[in-house]
């Protein structure tokens, strides 16, 4: 995805964007405390970490409240975005650096660990692979990278999962011809990869020891060791 083709353009989906995407995203906060306890097994006590879609700013905060010997460098394509992320941060900006830019506008490191959550998604497979490799080539041997997103179930109905999804974040789950409609449209959008993919292609990039830690509904989460 190029700096001028994010999809986070919407004034009123950033407005929210605190707000719905715990709401979207099953166990969102805890994902951040997995994450962080993730990278931390690799990661010194002071450790840099990469945060690739850094937008919103959400594990920026949770990381830094987490572990506070830790610096970050995070990018992201969306400057609206990344204003957010800034007011979200809030006493934690001393440590974090934020850019606007792709993957490959961002420092060299080499970093401790990386993070890139909710964000590949929106990446058809050869820009997937190509973010995923920049990202390898960031990182210290052995660090770990821990990515989450939409993905297809191997050999189940990706509009089915996705329609799950949308009905968690009604709360009341009860319209489910609305929520097929929208996981309709979703689908048509995002190019969303079957799971094995997804791992596949995180080997293609030159990551190791690639396994699932995060599952549910349509969202999946696997942490990988830069090779």
């Amino acid at each position: 995805m190029k700096a001028d083709q994010n999809p986070f353009s919407s004034p009123a989906l950033i407005a929210s964007y605190a707000i719905e995407t715990p709401r979207r995203v099953p166990g969102l906060a805890d994902l951040h405390r997995m994450v962080t306890l993730l990278l931390s097994e690799r990661g010194p006590r002071a450790a840099h970490i990469l945060v690739v879609g850094a937008g919103g700013g959400l594990e920026l905060k949770a990381m830094a409240e987490a572990q506070p010997d830790w610096t970050f460098a995070g990018v992201d394509p969306s400057t609206a975005m990344l204003d957010l992320a800034r007011q979200t941060v809030g006493s934690f900006a001393n440590r974090i650096g934020l850019m606007q830019g792709v993957v490959a506008d961002a420092p060299l490191g080499p970093f401790d660990g990386a993070t890139c959550l909710l964000t590949l998604h929106f990446l058809d497979r050869p820009e997937r692979l190509k973010t995923l490799r920049e990202i390898r080539r960031r990182l210290k041997p052995g660090a770990f990278l821990a990515v989450a997103h939409h993905s297809r179930p191997d050999g189940d109905n990706v509009e089915r999962w996705l329609s799950r999804s949308v009905a968690f974040s009604d709360r009341t789950g009860s319209d489910h011809a609305m929520a097929a409609a929208s996981a309709a449209t979703m689908a048509e959008r995002l190019p969303i990869l079957p799971a094995a993919e997804d791992e596949a292609l995180l080997r293609d990039a030159g990551f190791t020891d690639v396994s699932l830690f995060y599952a549910a509904f349509s969202f999946r989460g696997w942490v990988a060791s830069a090779g």
